[in-house]
């Protein structure tokens, strides 16, 4: 094979290679010809007239961009440095790749100024604490605008998150004292239930217990009063004659042992029971 031809044949295969493409399955592509477009490239293998044709490349994986930290006003002139982050993906149809290549230049940066602009003019009407408290409702409200806003792009915004709404440092650090006086307010008033719960218990025991010793004393003093009862009844039934000064008699016994005087009246029956037991006939008197 002569030179000229073996240049030839190398030429041809240079060509050939360099005419070469493959797209991935996380890609779509455009095909241009001379600046116009040609035809849409889906995964697999692909050939091109080198030089003549061009093959722009489009991710259609979900993505991610940082609208990057920016200080916002509040609605109470607070200063607050407000983050979020943006996840989209190129729709992979047809239309919606061509849309993304030739309805917007660089859709990752208009998206990121969008979210920027967008935040602001969400959190501006909005105080330091509302924002903080309503993240929600700043995602939703950022998602449905940037949708809204992209609909021409060929992409579709999958989600928006707020990754931090921050005040001041010196706002911040007052808010912390707040919270933590907040805190221990409520720890306060919980030790206060809980000491109050602990003196309400206390206090229904002592009731208890002094309505069980007035209750005991009630029931003792009802058993003496019903023992005396049955003594009396007994003594009226039993006690008799003899047996009734005998009975007396015990009762001066106790009384002497206890060095207790007391007065008996002359002519009484303890009087002659007395005389008798100490052998004393007791005098008759004198008639005048």
């Amino acid at each position: 094979m002569s030179n000229e031809m073996i240049y030839i044949t190398a030429g041809v295969v240079l060509f050939f290679a360099l005419g070469v493409k493959i797209v991935r399955p996380t890609q779509r592509a455009l095909i241009e010809r001379l600046g116009k477009y040609r035809s849409f490239a889906n995964p697999g293998f692909h050939w091109i007239i080198p030089f003549i044709d061009k093959m722009y490349m489009v991710n259609v994986t979900e993505q991610m961009v940082d609208a990057q930290a920016q200080e916002i006003i509040t609605n109470d002139n607070l200063n607050a440095s407000v983050d979020a982050q943006v996840y989209f993906r190129v729709i992979s149809d047809e239309d919606s790749v061509k849309a993304s290549q030739y309805n917007v230049n660089k859709y990752e940066w208009q998206i990121v100024n969008l979210a920027r602009t967008t935040l602001r003019n969400i959190i501006g009407t909005l105080t330091l604490k509302s924002a903080n408290s309503e993240r929600g409702k700043i995602n939703s409200e950022l998602h449905r605008t940037l949708l809204e806003e992209t609909r021409t792009w060929g992409i579709d915004i999958i989600r928006t998150e707020l990754k931090q709404i921050d005040p001041p440092s010196d706002v911040q650090e007052t808010m912390n004292k707040v919270v933590k006086a907040e805190n221990e307010k409520i720890a306060a008033i919980d030790y206060a239930t809980a000491r109050e719960t602990v003196a309400d218990g206390e206090k229904r025991a002592r009731i208890k217990e002094a309505e069980g010793s007035k209750q005991a004393q009630i029931l003792k003093a009802e058993g003496e009063a019903e023992a005396i009862k049955m003594v009396n009844e007994a003594a009226e039934e039993y006690f008799i004659g003899n047996a009734q000064v005998l009975r007396k008699l015990e009762a001066v016994e106790k009384a002497m042992s206890d060095n207790t005087k007391f007065v008996v009246p002359a002519g009484s029956d303890l009087v002659n029971v007395i005389s008798e037991m100490a052998g004393i006939v007791p005098l008759k008197n004198k008639t005048s």
